[in-house]
């Protein structure tokens, strides 16, 4: 193709009613109804020919009754003048004949085919021919069959009969004129008794008006069925385009809307869609409830893992902390058992050395001036060693991981005996004091000495962070049926988010105002974890502080 060729072809698929043409034509609904309206006019063609086959069959068999009883009548009427060989009489009665409406003319030829008599002028100068036979053809030929026969012929431009200029059909009816006993026994007649034929009638009947009437009622068929074939293709187009192209339509619109991400749409499904129609809905309307619920399931999912993953890397954070903080306290408690040991000693020679001299200054016998400022200084240095002696015995206590003094115990009776060891310094601190045991199972496993230490520890420091008219709260519960949770809380000035974290730590305190080391909760932290317990703490500041130690109940 060339490039001009080219760019008219390409020019005239860009118009947009061609687009359409071409896109009707290749959707189903323009295949439907190209289908449709091929199968109907296939149909009214053929119902029209078989209509004028029909009813031409109908009409040729109705004019041939009607030429037998023409036939008949002209038969009759001649029989007599032809017996009595009355020529002037069959003549006449020719002429009569030839008045008759429907009869064009009627010829009666000899036994040699030769033209008697007609009805018809033999003015040949007007034209007019009353012998047939030399237009057309002999008898023989045009009639075949001894018999009564018929036959419809076309008058031809020269014919002799010619009447007009226009061309019309006539009925050619040929009855034989056969010999009788009535015949060959008159005295008139010369014909013998072996005379079979004694010649033959031609009647032409006109055919010009009924050929008219069977046109005129083809044409008004034709119409007839056009108009049927009109309306019937103009139904089917509106019938496949409400039953098939409109909910086609919505259907497409439907998966456009879902392919940009809405799946709210659904196919309006109502008693007037055809069944496959409403089928297909109903399939693409499962179809998205189906994505849908599988696009929960997947976001339930996708947040359910995000909820684990995010769970689990706490836990996996949680737990490196905890063993970043054990190997640290292991490693700080190795530390401090040998620098315990080998501080103990010294201080325990300066605490003896420095009571003797205390005791020598202070007899009456020695005498300085500043003798009082000598053993107020001493005092100072004995209470700063055995402050020192305390730091080294909680350093040896953090230390220690000794598991051989277990023993079954209930845990109520190890609280008690705490409380007791506390009463005093609670009622000077003027603090409510709350038990409340609510475990039905108390039976653990542990070394009492370590767990009254851990709950003395506890409390101490609920103590200091309480003011006066607080309130500390012991309680126990059964979380399960395999541990026991033991509460301390108090209502005192809580922990900073900053130094929750590092509550545990070797050294870390709170209290900068105080005498406090920071060895206590790392102390409790080391018997928690001696006896496999765990610790929990809930502190918001200025609210209070809750800590909570579960142990594993005996037996679990």
């Amino acid at each position: 193709m060339s490039r001009p060729f080219r760019g008219v072809f390409e020019t005239w698929r860009e118009k947009s009613w061609i687009r359409k043409a071409i896109s009707f034509r290749s959707s189903i609904y323009g295949r439907v109804v190209f289908i449709i309206a091929g199968s109907l006019i296939v149909v009214f063609v053929l119902l029209n020919l078989v209509f004028r086959s029909i009813y031409i069959d109908f009409f040729n068999r109705t004019i041939s009754q009607s030429g037998d009883h023409i036939s008949s009548i002209v038969e009759g009427s001649l029989y007599y003048s032809m017996l009595e060989n009355d020529k002037a009489m069959l003549q006449r009665t020719l002429d009569i004949i030839s008045t008759m409406s429907g009869i064009d003319q009627v010829n009666m030829y000899d036994e040699n085919d030769f033209l008697a008599y007609t009805s018809a002028s033999t003015d040949l100068q007007n034209g007019r021919n009353p012998n047939c036979i030399e237009c057309h053809a002999d008898l023989s030929s045009m009639f075949s069959n001894k018999e009564k026969a018929y036959r419809v012929a076309r008058n031809i431009p020269d014919c002799g009969i010619q009447q007009s200029e226009s061309s019309s059909r006539h009925l050619l009816i040929r009855q034989l004129i056969l010999n009788e006993p009535s015949c060959y026994t008159a005295l008139c007649h010369a014909h013998s008794i072996e005379d079979e034929v004694l010649g033959s009638l031609v009647i032409s009947l006109p055919l010009e008006e009924l050929d008219a009437v069977v046109n005129r009622s083809a044409k008004e068929f034709m119409i007839l069925a056009m108009l049927i074939t009109l309306l019937l293709v103009t139904f089917m187009v509106i019938f496949t385009r409400k039953k098939i192209k409109n909910p086609l339509n919505s259907i497409i619109e439907a998966s456009e809307a879902v392919s940009k991400g809405d799946n709210t749409i659904r196919l309006d499904i109502n008693s007037k869609l055809l069944d496959d129609m409403r089928m297909v809905s109903v399939a693409f309307n499962n179809m998205l409830d189906n994505i849908d619920t599988a696009t929960n399931e997947l976001q339930n999912w996708s947040q359910q893992l995000e909820y684990k993953v995010q769970k689990k890397s706490e836990e996996l954070s949680a737990a490196q902390n905890e063993l970043i903080h054990v190997e640290r306290i292991a490693s700080l408690g190795k530390l401090s058992s040998s620098v315990a040991h080998e501080i103990n000693n010294p201080l325990s020679g300066i605490l003896v050395y420095n009571k003797l001299i205390y005791k020598q200054l202070n007899s009456a016998e020695f005498y300085h001036p500043k003798k009082e400022s000598i053993l107020k200084n001493l005092k100072i240095i004995e209470k700063e060693t055995k402050r020192c002696g305390d730091i080294v015995r909680g350093l040896l206590d953090f230390s220690r991981k000794d598991t051989e003094d277990f023993e079954p115990i209930h845990l109520h009776i190890l609280i008690e005996e705490t409380c007791k060891l506390m009463t005093h310094s609670i009622k000077i601190a003027d603090i409510h004091f709350v038990t409340d045991f609510k475990a039905r199972s108390d039976h653990i496993v542990c070394s009492p000495n370590q767990v009254k230490q851990a709950c003395v520890a506890l409390l101490v420091n609920a103590l200091e962070a309480t003011q006066e008219n607080g309130e500390i709260v012991i309680r126990t519960s059964n979380q399960d049926e395999e541990h026991i949770r033991l509460e301390i809380a108090d209502n005192g000035s809580g922990i900073s988010e900053q130094d929750l974290p590092h509550i545990f730590e070797p050294f870390f305190s709170t209290k900068h105002d105080t005498s406090g080391i920071g060895l206590g909760l790392s102390i409790v932290h080391g018997i928690v974890e001696n006896h496999k317990a765990k610790l929990e703490v809930d502190s918001e500041l200025g609210k209070g502080t809750t800590i909570s130690i579960i142990f594993p109940l005996a037996g679990a």
